[in-house]
């Protein structure tokens, strides 16, 4: 198999991630970009407290309301059985730094940690995911230059994979396109639950009086899960309706897709598919001016799901 380096030049995660710089973003005076503006969070609650202390840092008030849970496959079997034969694959790929902590996290336990076998290349999705890997002393061979799968299968067109065989882990519920791609270029692909997103039980009846009765400006998606499960619990509504004076934000053209298909109008879609870039995102939606090109106001992280 060719050496990674035949791949297109991969987005490099920083090995630190950025520290915030707490204030940056104001307007004139003393005045924050977003003070008096009231934000939803959907994203898993262990995974809001820097998106909701940069947002509440520009001034807006943030109420988290996560429509997803992390939680560890029903069962671990099939991931163990890949563990168990690390050797016999060249590339291992995370789509999430989900996968990455709960792949870790099964490594360990069943003593196979904490490093990975020599021969075993590793792609990663975007910066977060890619830094999660590198906070456990793995070298990232490629992390494509937008955090989709199809990026993945881009980069991936440029080496030879036939018989070559790679194992993705991921969440139970994902899109088919990455395997199903990777499979129709030669390569034999075992594809293994790390993580399931679930449903937090109840909320709905409180997520309605937020809504209709919170003034809410805007709500934030960060993943396909969010949306869905967000959806889910209004089933009975008529979203189109009842968010029709709210600001919908999404990370990205998946999270944005799946939103439409609720018939929901997404306003705000960063170009970079990360938390940071989000942020940035409302504020210029909200006051129409953009950040210095040298500024790095947030700490790195990306969609989950």
């Amino acid at each position: 198999m060719r050496s990674t380096k035949s791949l297109s030049q991969p987005s490099e995660a920083p090995k630190n991630p950025p520290s915030p710089h707490r204030g940056e973003g104001k307007g004139e005076g003393n005045k924050k970009p977003l003070t008096g503006r009231k934000i939803l969070i959907t994203r898993a609650r262990d995974q809001a407290a820097v998106f909701s202390a940069n947002l509440v840092d520009l001034g807006a008030e943030v109420i988290e309301f996560p429509t997803i849970e992390i939680v560890p496959p029903l069962r671990w079997r099939e991931l163990d059985q890949a563990i168990d034969q690390l050797e016999s694959y060249d590339w291992l790929i995370f789509t999430s730094a989900n996968g990455v902590n709960f792949f870790w996290q099964r490594l360990i336990e069943k003593g196979k940690g904490p490093r990975l076998p020599p021969v075993l290349k590793v792609c990663a999705i975007g910066p977060a995911t890619a830094y999660q890997l590198r906070e456990k002393g793995i070298e990232v061979d490629y992390t494509p230059k937008e955090f989709v799968a199809e990026a993945i299968l881009k980069g991936f067109e440029k080496i030879t994979l036939k018989g070559t065989r790679i194992l993705l882990a991921r969440a139970k519920e994902a899109r088919d396109i990455l395997p199903k791609g990777l499979t129709r270029m030669g390569a034999k692909v075992d594809v293994v639950e790390t993580y399931r997103t679930v449903k937090p039980k109840g909320g709905a009846k409180r997520l309605k009086q937020l809504l209709t009765k919170g003034k809410i400006d805007v709500i934030t998606f960060t993943s396909s899960s969010t949306v869905n499960h967000f959806a889910e619990l209004l089933k009975k509504e008529d979203l189109r309706t009842l968010l029709k004076d709210i600001t919908i934000a999404c990370i990205g053209p998946i999270t944005a897709r799946t939103a439409k298909g609720w018939r929901m109008r997404v306003q705000i879609e960063p170009k970079e598919y990360t938390i940071p870039a989000l942020t940035q995102a409302i504020v210029q939606h909200f006051t129409k001016r953009t950040f210095s090109p040298d500024s790095s106001p947030l700490p790195m992280r990306e969609r989950v799901g």
